[in-house]
């Protein structure tokens, strides 16, 4: 059974059609919509302020996504794949964004919606970073503009990819 619990008596609130994976972990001041899945080992800590998530949302195996107290709430759009290991910190990810592997985006950050964070990437505190394009690199910095094949081709394929994985486990119990 994943770990859902309240803090300050604030409970996480689920949409329709969500998947939590047995080990996973989400707690307090948490907002989720539809067709959400958070994985294996993943975290979602909504304890020391607000996480909001849109619809069809992924987080992915290892994912850390927290806020920090007084400071900054995390907000995650529509669309949004959050790769294997990611932390996501006081951010904003906006509509269809693609959050690669390992990456790390940081408080006060903000991704434009159809941008992709590349594996790896570290994208700093109060960075902005603007519609349609790829950042990566340590610290991140802009790559290019991404065409809209790579936008139907990654961020619509794997958002909608993980709808289906999510539909696997359902389909064992």
């Amino acid at each position: 059974m994943p770990v859902i619990l309240p803090v300050k008596g604030i409970s996480p609130v689920f949409g329709k059609n969500v998947y939590l994976a047995p080990n996973s972990t989400i707690v307090g001041d948490v907002v989720m919509g539809d067709d959400c899945s958070v994985w294996f080992n993943a975290v979602v800590r909504g304890d020391v302020n607000s996480i909001r998530i849109g619809n069809k949302v992924n987080i992915q195996d290892g994912c850390i996504i927290h806020c920090t107290y007084q400071k900054a709430k995390t907000v995650i759009g529509n669309n949004v794949s959050i790769g294997h290991n990611a932390i996501v910190h006081g951010c904003v990810l906006n509509d269809n964004v693609l959050v690669g592997m390992g990456s790390i985006i940081m408080d006060g950050a903000e991704v434009g919606s159809n941008s992709i964070i590349a594996a790896g990437a570290v994208v700093l505190e109060n960075t902005k970073i603007e519609p349609g394009v790829i950042y990566g690199g340590v610290p991140a910095r802009k790559i290019k503009d991404i065409p809209q094949e790579l936008i139907q081709g990654e961020i619509d394929r794997i958002a909608n990819n993980y709808v289906q994985y999510a539909d696997w486990f359902r389909e064992t119990k």
